[in-house]
This record gives structure tokens, C-alpha cells and sequence, in this order.
């Protein structure tokens, strides 16, 4: 999620730690950032991470590309506002050159001021695509730029948002801007990436009463909470201490034991892509995959910076890189194909697993919730 960093700076307020730590050793749960993946999410849930953990800001996925709309994104702008929470967005991004950056930004505005995004709110840009990989860090700077030049012309703040792994490597970061996820084995004891507005430190976070693992981050800035009225206040001081700890210790026991899991997927690929020997960019490459190939993969894991999947071989195996590791292992963000199905009335998880050919449970945790999780009407499932 980001721009040129001069443009990227105007208006933006003075680096201030205005967030007072609950433990000074322990990251602390200032914002989440939700997408489809995430599915519904209600006022209910929103309220409870304000209270219980100390949320302070949402920043909800808008858009993809140049044509993608998340369709949660109307719903949970709105149910974010009403839980009196800091609201942002973000678009991921898939250009590879400045053309097609604004044409990006253009879409990204228009989705966001369709999807109910306030003036004022940042609407980052979410670098990490294979795109952006096989670009130099110069293109990759101009592009941010002109994307971050044109989002401003819809009344909105701009930032970056990328992996600490490509920060100033594939793409400038300077002080006082940016968003960068990095996953460390120990969470507590360092403020990772404290000149920047935000670091993003695990992407498994749980919450009492939603589903599944959430991106969480530590805001350093008042960037994304800035310009926006909110009636943030957490009521229940004790709990926000304890889910905060509980959530660090969580974050060190995910990272320390990365480790391959199965996960069948087919990738249809927008670009060429080198399939290695291992899961490393040091290991020896076996062929170069062009744009258009489906792969099938039966594995994932995150290591050495990238989210690697394995493919099977008549002859072994072949690993490929998706993505730095900011990409987590239950949800794939690029690269990955999939047929949706949208929930009518009357629907249920059984109807719609019998629909597909699919069991009911299988169905259910494909798309990151449980048989017992209600689903509504439009709201789009995964059953490929």
C-alpha cells in the first residue's frame, strides 16, 4: 500500500508516539487490517477489539488491479465508523509501470469513494506482488510515486505498504513514511521500524469473537489516525493488557515454528516466474515459468523472507516464490485463482458444499470460518 515520498508527506502530521505502551516490551495491537478474506465482520466485532484489545484503526482492503472491488469494503467502512474506530484503505497493487499506476489510483478512488472511504483517510498501496518483484527499485519508486501523485486527487492521504524485506531494497522507504510488516521470532524487546508510521507484526492475531487470524500493527505516527473524528475508547483496561501479551507470546510461537503445511492451489501466472530447485533464491533455477502458466502446488511455508509453494514434478519437486512473507500461509494474495460462489437466500454451508461437490467443513475452512459461522446474502465463498 504506497507513493513518491514527497507527495507521500504532504499534510502528514509530526512523527509522535501518541500511543503510550500497555508493557514497554510488547508490540502493541493499534490497528487491523481486514479484506474479503476475512469475510463479514460485524459492528459486534469491531466494538470488542476497540474494547478488549485496544484496536484503535481498521484499514480495509478497497480494490486489486484494475478491476477488482473487495465487496466487504461498503460494509465494513461502515461498521468500522460505528464502533467509533480510525478508518483507512488500502489497494493491492499490480502495476508494473506508470501507466497502468494511475490507472490503478484512478480505480482505487473511485472504488473507495463509492465504498463509503471518508476524505482524509489514507488510502494506502499495498506493494508486495510479483509485479513489483520483477521491477527495478527505480521503476518501482516511480510507480509508488504516480500512484501516490494521482490517489491524492481523490482527497485522500497516501502511504506505502510493503515487507521489511523490500523496504529501501525494492522500492524507497524514507523516515516518517511507510508501512512495513516483519514477522520476528521474538516480538517483544524492539519497536521494529519505529521511523516509519506503522509496523505490522504478525499476521495471526486472534479476537475473542471473530474468526480466524488477523494482520495487526503498531502505529508510531498518528498517520492513520489523523483528520478523523473518534470516540475510541477501550473499556476494559485489564483485558486490553492481557490479550496484548497474550498476543506477542502467539506472534514468537507462530514465527519460531515455521514449518511446510499443505495447501493444494492452482496459480494461473500474470508474470514469469523462476522455479528453483529448494525453497531459496539461492538454490539452483530449474526453468523460467512464463506469464500464463497454471501451476499446481500441494504445499506452502514462509521462510528466508518469501512465501514459497512446492510443486510437484514427474521428476521431484519445484518451488516458487508468491511473495515476500508478509503473504501468510492461510491466505494467498497474489497469484491465486479461485471460483467464488455469491450466498443467496435461503443458502447454507451444507446447500452450497452439496452445490460444489465439496464437503461442509472443508467449504467452511477454505474460506476462514467454521459450519457454525452464519453467512449472508452476496457475500462471496470460495469453492475452488
Amino acid at each position: 500500500m504506497k507513493l513518491k515520498n514527497k507527495l507521500l508527506l504532504t499534510g502528514a502530521a509530526t512523527m509522535a508516539v501518541l500511543f503510550l505502551g500497555l508493557n514497554a516490551n510488547a508490540a502493541r495491537m493499534d490497528m487491523v487490517d481486514v479484506s474479503n478474506n476475512n469475510g463479514y465482520m460485524s459492528t459486534a466485532e469491531y466494538v470488542s477489539m476497540r474494547n478488549e484489545f485496544g484496536v484503535k484503526a481498521v484499514t480495509v482492503k478497497i480494490s486489486e488491479g484494475g478491476t477488482y472491488k473487495d465487496p466487504y469494503a461498503a460494509s465494513n467502512i461502515k461498521n468500522v465508523q460505528a464502533a467509533g474506530m480510525y478508518i483507512n484503505g488500502y489497494h493491492f497493487a499490480r502495476y508494473a509501470t506508470k501507466a497502468q499506476a494511475i490507472a490503478e489510483a484512478d480505480f482505487a478512488g473511485g472504488t473507495a469513494k463509492a465504498a463509503g472511504l471518508p476524505v482524509g483517510a489514507v488510502l494506502a498501496t499495498d506493494v508486495e506482488s510479483q509485479e513489483a518483484n520483477n521491477q527495478s527499485k527505480a521503476t518501482n519508486d516511480r510507480n509508488n510515486a504516480a500512484f501516490m501523485k494521482e490517489i491524492q486527487k481523490f482527497g485522500y492521504r497516501a502511504d506505502i505498504y510493503t515487507s521489511g524485506s523490500w523496504a529501501n531494497t525494492k522500492m524507497t522507504i524514507k523516515g516518517r513514511t511507510g508501512w512495513i510488516a516483519a514477522y520476528p521470532y521474538v516480538v517483544s524487546g524492539k519497536n521494529w521500524y519505529s521511523n516509519n508510521h506503522a509496523w505490522q507484526w504478525s499476521s495471526t492475531a486472534k479476537f475473542r469473537i471473530s474468526y480466524g487470524g488477523f494482520d495487526v500493527s503498531q502505529l508510531n505516527s498518528n498517520y492513520y489516525t489523523a483528520g478523523q473524528k473518534s470516540t475510541v475508547k477501550p473499556t476494559n483496561k485489564g483485558a486490553v493488557k492481557h490479550n496484548n501479551r497474550k498476543a506477542n507470546k502467539h506472534a514468537y510461537k507462530k514465527s519460531a515454528s515455521s514449518k511446510w503445511i499443505k495447501e493444494a492451489k492452482t496459480y494461473t501466472l500474470k508474470t514469469a516466474v523462476k522455479l528453483r530447485a529448494g525453497a531459496s533464491t539461492s538454490s539452483n533455477v530449474i526453468t523460467i515459468l512464463p506469464a500464463g502458466t497454471t501451476v499446481k502446488t500441494d504445499h506452502a511455508i514462509i521462510q528466508g523472507g518469501y512465501r514459497w509453494v512446492r510443486q510437484p514434478r514427474f521428476n521431484g519437486y519445484g518451488y516458487l516464490a508468491t511473495g515476500p512473507s508478509s503473504n501468510t500461509l492461510e491466505y494467498v494474495k497474489s497469484g491465486a485463482t479461485h471460483t467464488y460462489y455469491t450466498v443467496k437466500s435461503g443458502d447454507s454451508w451444507w446447500a452450497i458444499a452439496q452445490r460444489n461437490g465439496l464437503n461442509m467443513t472443508t467449504l467452511a475452512s477454505q474460506n476462514g470460518k467454521t459450519i457454525y459461522t452464519t453467512i449472508y446474502p452476496g457475500q462471496r465463498l470460495v469453492v475452488r
